[in-house]
């Protein structure tokens, strides 16, 4: 697991001056009704512009359409990902792809425990009898850890994707975790996506074209049917939509 300073009650803008937590949620609802009809280029300029180092992307290796927007606007910038053990390995394929040849700082986030000795102390198979407590020792507490030395964070949330995230905001407050919370792509459509992909030759993760919409874990993780939306295929049939990195 990656270290970094505490940035919960607010880090240093680039102006040099010290935000504390409410400066930054002020930041980000200002932010969030000043950008909505932004393109998600201006949505990062002025992320980057913003925060400056105190500012990373983070992406699940699905595609890494966000991760090269922002290197467009702010080179070498962090990309962190969470190496949750249960990845498929065209997941851990896609993120050493992106660190070889995207001008990004990828870095990637560990659990406290192996799977081995979350088994050991849980009991195998934990992410079937409780999905959430597993999501929440391998994602949820590895990214809070991870985010610590930054003020705002960049995801690929999109309003398309799922009813639970149809009002995502282009940036938001993180209350949570008292932090800027930007979703550069959050109006875009999945033809979107594909255009910018094509365009730019944007790496994307090979399931992708193996029937999987989304890309989670291996063992929680299915290919979707005709007429379900993408995110379908995460945790089917156990009632749960969202790991909780996202509320």
């Amino acid at each position: 697991m990656t270290d970094g300073q505490n940035g919960t009650d607010g880090g240093t803008g680039t102006d040099g001056g010290t935000r504390t937590a409410d400066d930054l949620r002020r930041l980000a609802e200002q932010a969030g009704r000043d950008l909505e009809d932004a393109s998600a280029e201006e949505i990062l300029r002025w992320a980057a512009g913003t925060f400056g180092d105190r500012f990373c992307v983070t992406s699940s290796m699905e595609d890494a359409v966000v991760a090269h927007l922002a290197s467009r606007v702010r080179p070498g910038v962090d990309v962190v990902f969470l190496d949750t053990g249960y990845h498929f390995p065209e997941t851990i394929g896609t993120r050493d792809a992106v660190a070889a040849v995207m001008d990004v700082n990828v870095i990637t986030l560990t659990p406290r425990q192996s799977v081995a000795e979350q088994d050991a102390e849980h009991g195998p198979g934990l992410h079937e009898r409780d999905p959430d407590l597993c999501c929440a020792l391998r994602k949820v507490a590895p990214l809070e850890t991870g985010l610590a030395g930054y003020d705002a964070w960049a995801t690929g949330l999109r309003r398309d994707e799922s009813p639970t995230r149809a009002d995502t905001p282009v940036v938001g407050w993180d209350a949570r975790r008292g932090k800027v919370k930007v979703s550069p792509i959050a109006r875009w459509t999945q033809e979107d996506v594909e255009a910018y992909v094509a365009e730019h030759g944007v790496l994307t993760n090979p399931l992708l074209t193996d029937g999987y919409a989304s890309v989670g874990c291996a063992p929680c993780t299915r290919r979707v049917l005709e007429g379900e939306d993408a995110r379908a295929g995460r945790w089917a049939g156990l009632g749960k939509t969202e790991c909780g990195l996202h509320g």
